[in-house]
């Protein structure tokens, strides 16, 4: 179904692909390189294959996509009769991805807004279903826009890793670099603030960290109209008792997602990641 705006967004958003058809929303790829062979995510790599590798010790690193596809990806959409696209990626301070965008668009055939939306994952996701609710309910580019902006600023992302060893090879801690060296038998719970990864506690076991992402969770999301998102890594029990245990406990879940983070993310925060989205609406 051809839009009057059209959504973009990338491979970090792990939308479920049934919300995607629904709403029209197209995800460029990042691309994963496992040992010297690049891999497009979500069609070419899954989180499996990833984490064996991870396990493996074999070496993966990550990549933007290029210009060029974005600059196709645009024109596509103004074929198709958009005459607007609101693309909308992951934190810059992961990624070249929105610098990519920010590049295509200055040619594109028609207006493009690119948002830096300082998140990833659902959180992203969340970002991209409210602009295509906005844009079905005949909003306009700049309103779209506004709706995204607007569910960034309310949305929340925590995360526990078994080990900190996958975010120290990628440069991507930032303020938890502290616990490096005689902290890294703590467990850590994580946060986005900012677009950054950031610590926001240190606990000693990983029952007892799990245990308080529930609550942080639980305490972030009060009691009005919330979607909520738990991913993991190569954890899918724990994924699902969480989840099950925020239904109980969370008044006013809307949605409540449970998936597997994909190839990109995984490939920096290793096997045995647990995260929870919360995003008030």
């Amino acid at each position: 179904m051809s839009r009057h705006v059209a959504i973009v967004t990338d491979s970090t958003a792990y939308l479920p692909p049934q919300a995607m058809e629904r709403h029209s929303i197209t995800a460029v790829p990042l691309t994963v390189v496992i040992g010297d062979q690049a891999l497009e995510e979500g069609t070419e790599v899954s989180a499996r294959s990833l984490a064996q590798a991870l396990q493996k010790r074999r070496p993966v690193t990550t990549s933007r996509p290029g210009p060029e596809v974005f600059a196709e990806t645009y024109r596509a959409a103004a074929e198709a009769g958009a005459r607007g696209v609101v693309s909308l990626h992951l934190s810059g301070e992961f990624s070249g991805t929105y610098d990519a965008a920010v590049l295509a668009a200055k040619d594109a055939p028609v207006p493009v807004r690119v948002v830096d939306t300082r998140m990833v994952g659902m959180a992203l996701g969340f970002c991209a279903l409210a602009a295509a609710e906005a844009v079905d309910a005949g909003g306009s580019l700049d309103e779209a826009v506004a709706a995204a902006e607007k569910r960034a600023a309310g949305t929340s992302a925590f995360f526990y890793v078994d080990t900190l060893d996958y975010l120290r090879r990628g440069g991507r801690i930032g303020a938890a670099q502290a616990l490096l060296g005689s902290a890294l038998a703590v467990k850590p719970l994580l946060q986005l603030d900012g677009g950054r990864i950031e610590l926001r506690e240190k606990v000693r076991t990983a029952s007892k960290a799990i245990a308080r992402l529930e609550e942080i969770a639980v305490e972030r999301a009060g009691s009005g109209a919330v979607d909520i998102a738990v991913h993991h890594l190569s954890a899918p029990e724990r994924a699902a008792v969480l989840a099950d245990r925020l239904r109980e406990r969370v008044p006013g879940i809307a949605e409540l997602q449970v998936s597997e983070v994909g190839a990109v993310i995984g490939a920096h925060t290793g096997p045995g990641l647990l995260a929870v989205v919360v995003s008030p609406r």
